[in-house]
């Protein structure tokens, strides 16, 4: 049974939920022990548990975006693109490259490893990729004991997805290839729509404004590099997330040297598009300015000569 979250989702996220599967799963064609572990997960209690849990704490207790399933769904579909297209290009991961398993059994590293990344959320955002680790562990065991037979094999790929999960952040950086795609995917979830609800709750800051300003991020082959990251902004402000966010976990593994960052304003007629009017400080928190209240007339009086 694939349980809701209960939480409650912008209008744009139901629609990029079911886009991230169809993804993910035409990613996984013609990888069957991928699918098969994909279909384990989608359907397991605990997991929907456990997401429906790290979606609580990040978005009721500390006021951030999604951090459940849609996150990771959205996260996953980026990762798995992106090791197709390395896979084009003949760049192997680490996994394959080592002789410990097939592009098969990377894929299923990719896969568990970007879904399971923000487990840790459920206990505690401070060192949540840490407790991640012990969170997803029994998790894992009990879902690749279905999958692998052979002890020597299994560890080996439990080594992989949980070297991914630790390094998600990109500190520490990511060792592999493997865990470089979970660590670039999760930061290609920062489209407007999931920054909205953590704007409407008041939270307005940088990292908040120009969430609003991303457009739509693309994965594609790179006309020099074998991927390449297409952000497409409608406020400047968007630069935030490109510099800030994504680029220092591109650059935190071994796939810097093969991956292109672009990102380019498209403003509406008239100007790049205005996130916000104003804003007005209440206790620790800025609040947007509402109505007309920031348009109060100014007075200047004169001392009378």
């Amino acid at each position: 049974m694939v349980h809701d979250t209960g939480i409650a989702l912008t209008a744009e996220e139901p629609d990029l939920a079911r886009r991230s599967v169809a993804t993910i799963e035409e990613n996984l064609a013609g990888k069957p022990k991928a699918l098969a572990m994909w279909n384990l997960i989608i359907g397991d209690d605990e997991i929907c548990g456990i997401w429906s849990m790290a979606d609580f704490i990040a978005t009721k207790k500390l006021g951030m975006n999604d951090h459940g399933r849609t996150h990771a769904q959205v996260a996953t579909a980026s990762a798995l693109t992106m090791l197709n297209l390395l896979e084009r290009s003949s760049i192997k991961p680490d996994l394959v490259t080592a002789g410990f398993g097939d592009q098969d059994d990377a894929a299923l590293i990719v896969l568990v490893a970007t879904l399971f990344h923000d487990f840790g959320n459920m206990v505690h955002r401070v060192d949540h990729a840490d407790i991640s680790v012990g969170v997803a562990l029994p998790v894992i065991d009990r879902l690749l004991a279905a999958m692998y037979p052979d002890t020597i094999y299994r560890t080996k790929i439990r080594s992989f997805i949980l070297s991914a999960i630790y390094t998600h952040h990109g500190e520490p950086r990511p060792l592999t290839i493997e865990a470089a795609l979970v660590c670039i995917g999760d930061s290609t979830d920062m489209t407007k729509g999931r920054g909205r609800a953590a704007f409407e709750r008041g939270s307005i800051s940088i990292h908040s404004v120009s969430a609003l300003s991303i457009e739509r991020v693309e994965i594609r082959e790179g006309a020099n590099k074998p991927l390449e990251l297409h952000i497409t902004m409608s406020n400047s402000a968007g630069i935030y997330q490109v510099q800030e966010i994504l680029a220092p976990k591109v650059r935190a593994g071994p796939l810097a040297d093969y991956v292109d960052v672009i990102a380019v304003t498209i403003a509406p007629e008239g100007g790049e598009e205005q996130i916000v009017e104003g804003i007005r400080m209440i206790g620790t928190k800025f609040v947007p300015l509402r109505d007309m209240e920031y348009r109060i007339p100014l007075v200047i009086t004169r001392k009378e000569e």
